[in-house]
């Protein structure tokens, strides 16, 4: 099979091809050169969807509740897309897909793209490629996208950068409701959710989670937005259309002007997360040819580490850019 350009892949995709879609989002995973160009042409014509961050510990529910708010979202006529980033194979990179299993219902829905995404090593509970999936998905025509993070526990804060609006889950009888003092968890949440609400402990997570955000908003001017706590149950579907309609009431809320410090939060954290692949990316081309003569000096104990590492950072920078540092 001959290789088709990326921009004639974004062509395709933002006609709705399908194929498209999940090549593109490949070749965004892997950083391909060539690809940036197009990627670039996206990013300039999203913009229109809606992103829901969903994150919470393993075992919250978190799959299972993105599979019962698409089929709220489906019922009222909306295309969905979800990144859902898992773990990484420790063998081949790619990603761990056994939470996905709980949203094969959707897969015959042809307005519902889902896509597994590796982490490859990236903390805060985000792989690096996510946000480009979510504007090839945008320019494709999805009106929502969800992002459901990796469920790795208390670093998972990224992800309040990177969308409209964050969910975090939480579930009776994890410890849920201390752990989302940590790490600042309570704070990146627009909306908290109690999944598993059918069960007999639901009520005392729900009520900490209320008194802790009454403690909260004590300290505090009073904010644009009273971050609501639901209780929600994917088993008999309480509280999701309630879910919903909160989801929407923040998407409005933060619409216009009240919601253009949200956008350039997301937008810093877009610059400096994509600032930082591209000199990883440079300086590890470089370090592999320089790194190992430092290396064997390190090795006999004629350097420290520190001046090793200086030495390497200054000769690459000035391998790629013309001059070291200063």
């Amino acid at each position: 099979m001959s290789y088709v350009p990326s921009q004639t892949l974004a062509e395709r995709a933002v006609a709705g091809d399908l194929r498209a879609v999940g090549r593109l989002i490949s070749r965004a995973e892997a950083s391909t050169e060539e690809a940036r160009a197009a990627l670039a042409l996206i990013y300039r014509r999203a913009g229109r969807a809606h992103v829901i961050g969903l994150t919470g510990v393993p075992g919250s529910g978190k799959s299972t509740l993105v599979a019962k708010l698409t089929h709220v979202l489906r019922a009222r006529g909306e295309k969905v897309g979800i990144v859902a980033v898992d773990p990484s194979s420790p063998y081949s990179g790619g990603a761990i897909l056994g939470d996905r299993i709980r949203m094969t219902e959707l897969a015959n829905d042809p307005g519902v793209f889902i896509r597994s995404m590796a982490t490859r090593g990236a903390t805060g509970g985000m792989a690096r490629a996510a946000l480009d999936a979510c504007d090839i998905l945008d320019v494709a025509g999805y009106s929502t996208i969800i992002i459901e993070t990796v469920g790795v526990g208390q670093d998972e804060v990224e992800i309040a950068h990177a969308s409209d609006t964050t969910l975090v889950v939480s579930a009776p009888g994890l410890g849920d409701e201390i752990q989302a003092i940590k790490a600042g968890i309570l704070e990146i949440a627009d909306i908290h959710v109690v999944s598993k609400c059918d069960r007999d402990d639901a009520h005392r997570t729900l009520t900490d989670l209320k008194q802790m955000l009454t403690l909260g908003a004590l300290t505090k001017a009073k904010p644009t937005w009273q971050i609501p706590v639901i209780g929600v149950s994917s088993y008999s579907g309480q509280g999701i259309e309630e879910l919903v309609t909160k989801i929407a009431e923040h998407r409005a809320a933060f619409a216009g002007e009240l919601g253009l410090e949200r956008r350039r939060r997301v937008a810093l954290f877009r610059l400096l997360k994509t600032a930082e692949t591209v000199l990883l990316e440079r300086f590890g081309s470089g370090a592999a040819l320089l790194a190992p003569p430092l290396a064997a000096q390190l090795a006999e104990r004629d350097a420290d580490p520190y001046a090793a590492a200086r030495a390497l950072i200054d000769a690459t920078i000035r391998k790629e850019y013309g001059h070291g540092l200063a």
